[in-house]
């Protein structure tokens, strides 16, 4: 709701209906839509080191630009502004649904829609500081610019905001979560795989406390998700059932309900389905060699197996599917929309790993390594792909074993994610540095310290009262 072009109309009506909404049911309904609509994936996959300059193809500004690192001049689905306009919608969904909590007469009957109110707001938060500030670091999140954290519904134009500061946000986003998470009651849910559960809610504390370096934390609230025991039973059966299905099976099972590795989904207006692989600034050969290549186990990605082309050098990976919806009954143009996986098992599991490793509990983090590669590699077999540190050390040539099992883990996150944009979440926190090759021989290079990292906040916020990001 920070965009405010042409939205005056908009604000001067109660939002929603407000005054209607007097009931834990009502509320529940609203809630539907207090997580982000909108896809991040085309500009993130397109900034990464995930793709490269296929020479032809189709040119859409949300990847191009990203490519190029220059700011994204485009406000449509699939870009930047998009995503922070869907971001603060959730938000204020999110807010009107607390005013609503907190003022009912009964307030323990909104107990569970107060918690899921409360875990939303923080997780758009958490998205939109990541995208359009610079990753927390303890060192200079106390100076770095924020943006702003919004607590109550709007009930004026044109209000003024302030950014505060990165250090601020994360305060502001682990108070809600703490305070939300033990409140939500999956019982409420009648679809509860595009709410917040509790699993949900511990895989995206998981990634919090990942990004503010708090480790022990990640392994209380990933053991949380993995409560049961059984973790190779949560995470996608790549090199089993995925395998024996035909890939129009595998389109529409990636990103189901029913599918026990998604946690968290939500449907997005999107085109991304449609040009993850026909776009020119994608995976050519070299990058799929790269990223589904060889492996510390020895063994062969079963994702290759499911790896296809649609013309030269467009390669796909189906997991990315389109529902395409008509503007009307007899009408040709209408709206895509993909339904993206927010949170899943394996980012939980890989988050652990992660944790492990820099608590030097290096025997738990190599061994939830090989419960991932046991589902990955193709004819999976322990006495051959078992993963050890001797191996580890070897197949990278370091003697630190921290170091490679960190690239042993970034590897593989690279390739369960790849045209899904989370490899540049990675790239964030590491501050590595990207580097992109034109057609023709133009070297592109997005360095540790490059203010271009941070994507640029929509013009139109200046009208609030805020600075954006500098260039």
């Amino acid at each position: 709701m920070l965009a405010f072009t042409g939205c005056k109309k908009f604000l001067e009506q109660p939002p929603d209906n407000r005054a209607e909404l007097n009931s834990p049911e009502q509320v529940s309904q609203l809630l539907g839509t207090a997580y982000p609509q909108a896809n991040y994936m085309a500009f993130f996959e397109s900034i990464s080191d995930n793709v490269a300059d296929k020479g032809a193809g189709s040119v859409e500004r949300t990847s191009r630009d990203p490519f190029f690192f220059e700011d994204v001049q485009d406000d449509q689905q699939d870009s930047p502004e998009f995503y922070w306009n869907a971001c603060y919608a959730a938000i204020a969904a999110a807010n009107q649904a607390l005013e609503v909590c907190d003022n009912a007469a009964d307030r323990s009957a909104y107990s569970a829609q107060r918690g899921e109110a409360l875990v939303a707001r923080a997780y758009a938060h958490f998205m939109l500081v990541n995208v359009f500030s610079k990753v927390y670091d303890p060192a200079s999140a106390g100076s770095d610019p924020g943006i702003p954290y919004v607590t109550e519904p709007e009930k004026v134009v044109f209000k003024p905001y302030e950014r505060r500061t990165v250090s601020y946000v994360y305060e502001m986003i682990e108070q809600d979560i703490t305070e939300g998470l033990p409140l939500i009651d999956d019982r409420q849910y009648t679809v509860p795989k595009y709410h917040f559960t509790r699993a949900a809610a511990h895989a995206f504390a998981a990634r919090f406390y990942l990004f503010k370096r708090d480790y022990a934390k990640v392994v209380e609230h990933a053991n949380q998700v993995f409560a049961a025991g059984n973790v190779s039973g949560l995470l996608r059966p790549w090199n089993t059932t995925y395998l024996s299905i035909t890939y129009n099976e595998l389109f529409a099972r990636y990103a189901r309900a029913t599918e026990p590795a998604n946690l968290l989904l939500v449907e997005t207006a999107s085109w991304w389905a449609r040009q993850y692989y026909t776009i020119r600034y994608a995976m050519n050969a070299a990058k799929r060699n790269e990223i589904l290549g060889a492996n510390v186990t020895g063994g062969e990605w079963a994702f290759r197996y499911q790896l296809f082309t649609a013309g030269t050098d467009n390669y796909l990976i189906p997991k990315i599917n389109e529902h395409f919806v008509r503007s009307s009954v007899n009408a040709n143009i209408g709206v895509g929309y993909v339904v993206v996986p927010l949170l899943t098992a394996e980012e939980v599991l890989f988050n652990r790993i992660e944790a492990y490793a820099y608590l030097n509990n290096t025997n738990a983090a190599i061994a939830d390594l090989n419960t991932y590669a046991a589902t990955r590699i193709n004819n999976y077999d322990a006495g051959l792909h078992t993963i050890t540190a001797t191996r580890i050390r070897n197949f990278y040539g370091v003697s630190n074993l921290q170091t490679g099992i960190l690239a042993t883990l970034f590897a593989f996150k690279r390739a369960e994610y790849v045209q899904e944009g989370m490899r540049w979440l990675d790239l964030l926190r590491y501050k590595a540095p990207v580097i992109h090759v034109t057609a023709d021989g133009q070297v592109l290079e997005l360095r540790e310290d490059d203010p271009r990292r941070v994507f640029q906040l929509p013009q139109s916020v200046t009208e609030s009262g805020l600075e954006l990001n500098p260039r």
